[in-house]
């Protein structure tokens, strides 16, 4: 018999077959993964979105009087909550009704809430513009050795992207999975979900047990599956990292969700409880949560992100930075009384210098089982403590998206291109931070997979149709900042 090696045709033909072979099954395999979770999540869907929408609030929305100040956090700082919203007594009753009926219902009659037992994993949102910068957290996040699986949840089939979805996560140990899929088994119902809501539906139906919530410009340092077998998630099911900012809850949102804690201006209560005092705001680049443990408070941030834009993102911020979902989780669980854990190390910014101060462009989040042995022993660093901080775990970064088909022309202040139009360092200051994170060195193995991304992806995903040169502009980029005498 003729060797396989001496007839190239008959060779390219065979391997010409593996490949469909191959590109079948992965495709074969991402639709029927996609239909055997998708039909658990859509009975849910069925039977959970009547209880959302049998407690819609039914009332104005809040009336701004003017937006809340972002102020960084100080535990010192007793100033009461801002109270900057109008809201009629007929409609906070209406409010405080709806909300009460939804807990009641979820409590008695919850359908249950669809995940594999004893599986965690890794849930993200991504689409269009942030699927590359997706890849490049994912590659980062392989680094730290940690193997577990990520589902990516696409807003609907407009965003699905073959290559992405059936080569290139696949072979990261990642699975797409489209939200619309789900949410059209109750007709219309995605019409009220917009982007900036589609986190909590993620981790709502999202497969796993227990979560590692990543934006999709967010990694880790360290090899995360320890925060999963390790406290405080072990007896606290929850945690959550914080934002630069002061709280800015109004007063109306505890009268609507927890009569009994609503804060009441110049009273013994309003001393006794001030979230103000409690904790920084919350960032939600990163979350972990049980599902099992948590599923209550899921389902009631659910709630309060279905009428987020309506009612209760400006009831939760009053218009501070970043207003949005970030505060319904911590919001969710304090008012069920689930425990939870916010990490109490502050979040700091990392970026360069610049003429005018400083341009910052990442955000860095702390290790919570280190601070957690901190703030057991006593020893908050918030509160002044001076011991050692906990070692930094992941890297947010932020704004802008560095993705390589746009980062060298963003606007000023760019991250990587000087105001003389030279190349510069993304990281540089402050210099404590930027050293306990890794310094040169992150930033060289960040850009590393930056310009794999760039190689890779280059004419073969959507959103850089048009995009000229993205692998050798990046490619010449990293070897004026990294290359040999750049160190």
């Amino acid at each position: 018999m003729a060797s396989f090696r001496s007839h190239p045709r008959r060779r390219n033909a065979l391997l010409a077959l593996a490949f469909v072979a191959i590109f079948t099954w992965t495709f074969t395999s991402y639709r029927s993964y996609s239909v055997t979770t998708s039909s658990s999540h859509e009975q849910f869907w069925k039977e959970f979105h009547p209880l959302l929408t049998a407690s819609a609030p039914n009332c104005n929305s809040p009336k701004r009087i003017r937006n809340a100040e972002s102020v960084g956090f100080d535990p010192k700082n007793t100033d009461p909550l801002p109270d900057l919203l109008e809201l009629a007594s007929g409609d906070v009753s209406s409010m405080k009704l709806a909300h009460s009926n939804f807990l009641n219902s979820v409590k008695q009659s919850s359908p249950s809430l669809h995940y594999q037992p004893h599986t965690r994993g890794l849930v993200s949102t991504a689409g269009g513009s942030y699927l590359p910068v997706l890849v490049m957290s994912l590659r980062m996040l392989r680094r730290t050795g940690s193997t577990l699986p990520m589902e990516v949840f696409l807003a609907s089939w407009d965003e699905y992207e073959g290559y992405m979805c059936q080569i290139v996560l696949p072979s990261l140990n990642a699975q797409c999975v489209v939200l619309s899929e789900i949410l059209d088994a109750v007709s219309d119902s995605k019409t009220k979900i917009e982007k900036y809501q589609y986190k909590v539906f993620a981790m709502l139906f999202s497969s796993f047990e227990e979560i590692l919530f990543l934006d999709a410009d967010a990694f880790p340092l360290q090899n995360p599956e320890i925060l999963f077998t390790s406290e405080p998630f072990l007896s606290k099911g929850l945690i959550t990292w914080p934002d630069f900012w002061r709280p800015t809850t109004s007063p109306l949102y505890y009268d609507i969700s927890s009569p009994d804690l609503a804060p009441k201006q110049s009273s013994q209560q309003q001393q006794l409880f001030n979230p103000a005092t409690i904790r920084q705001s919350s960032e939600s680049g990163e979350l972990l949560l049980s599902k099992r443990t948590h599923t209550h408070t899921l389902l009631l941030a659910t709630y309060y992100n279905f009428y987020g834009p309506s009612h209760y993102y400006p009831l939760l911020s009053q218009g501070a930075a970043g207003e949005g979902d970030k505060e319904t989780f911590v919001a969710a669980a304090t008012t069920l009384r689930e425990p939870f854990y916010q990490v109490s190390e502050p979040i700091r910014a990392v970026g360069r210098g610049t003429p005018d101060g400083f341009a910052g462009s990442t955000m860095i989040q702390y290790d919570p089982i280190e601070d957690y042995i901190l703030t057991k022993k006593g020893e908050w660093r918030i509160k002044g403590a001076s011991v050692p901080p906990p070692r930094p775990f992941f890297v947010h970064v932020n704004f802008p998206k560095f993705n390589p088909a746009t980062v060298f022309t963003e606007g000023a202040p760019n991250p990587v291109v000087d105001e003389r139009g030279r190349y510069t360092r993304a990281w540089t200051s402050p210099d404590d931070v930027v050293e306990a994170f890794g310094g040169v060195d992150m930033e060289k193995t960040y850009w590393t997979e930056i310009l794999w991304t760039a190689c890779a992806l280059e004419g073969k995903i959507i959103s850089w149709r048009g995009k000229d040169d993205v692998c050798s502009k990046t490619a010449d980029y990293w070897h004026t900042i990294f290359g040999e005498g750049h160190e």
